[in-house]
């Protein structure tokens, strides 16, 4: 009876039920000669599955995530979005503000090289524009390139404004903030080259 077992697990594997698998002990008592014949047949048993990648019901381990397991996982991502938002926000307001700077620093840079060529700077008419755009008077000195690649834009996507003479200085470079009004308070105040630290 075990011998034609055995033949029926050989040769067709996914006929094998989980009872049948199970050896009792009184077929193992019915002598040595079965015990030594057993070992190696289950042995080969497992290679067969093992190269048909097939495995029965009884040796497939359960592999999936409770229920509660997903709602702790969704519990602690929720707990750490709630600490680390605050945090990442705040960073882009100030990353925001430090562009802001760098930007007004060039254009100032950019005017005093253009004060130097053309001894004045230009005038609100003229604009930023003045940096990036060759003049049409003959006269004035034009460095190659320009003093300026490009006119930078705010971080909100709007252009700096300029005034000369400036309210503040000899020019004002400046932009409305976030909110695009004049006033406001931190994020959406104006900043301009007067409130460069």
């Amino acid at each position: 009876m075990l011998e034609s077992w055995v033949r029926t697990v050989v040769l067709q594997p996914e006929c094998v039920d989980i009872i049948e698998l199970q050896v009792s002990v009184r077929d193992l008592q019915a002598g040595i000669g079965c015990c030594l014949t057993v070992r190696p047949i289950i042995a080969e048993i497992r290679v067969i599955f093992m190269k048909s990648r097939t495995l029965p019901a009884f040796a497939v381990s359960q592999r999936g995530f409770t229920l509660i397991e997903i709602m702790v996982v969704v519990v602690i991502l929720g707990i750490l979005a709630a600490l680390i938002a605050p945090n990442v926000i705040s960073r882009i307001d100030d990353a925001q503000v430090v562009k802001v700077q760098q930007d007004i620093r060039a254009m100032e840079s950019a005017l005093k090289l253009y004060r130097l060529d053309n001894f004045r700077y230009p005038d609100t008419e003229e604009g930023l524009a003045a940096l990036v755009t060759p003049p049409q008077d003959p006269n004035a000195r034009w460095p190659a390139g320009g003093y300026l690649d490009r006119l930078p834009k705010d971080p909100w996507d709007q252009d700096y404004i300029y005034l000369h003479p400036g309210n503040q200085g000899d020019f004002d470079i400046y932009t409305l903030g976030r909110d695009g009004q004049q006033g406001g308070d931190g994020i959406d105040s104006d900043m301009g080259n007067w409130s460069l630290q």
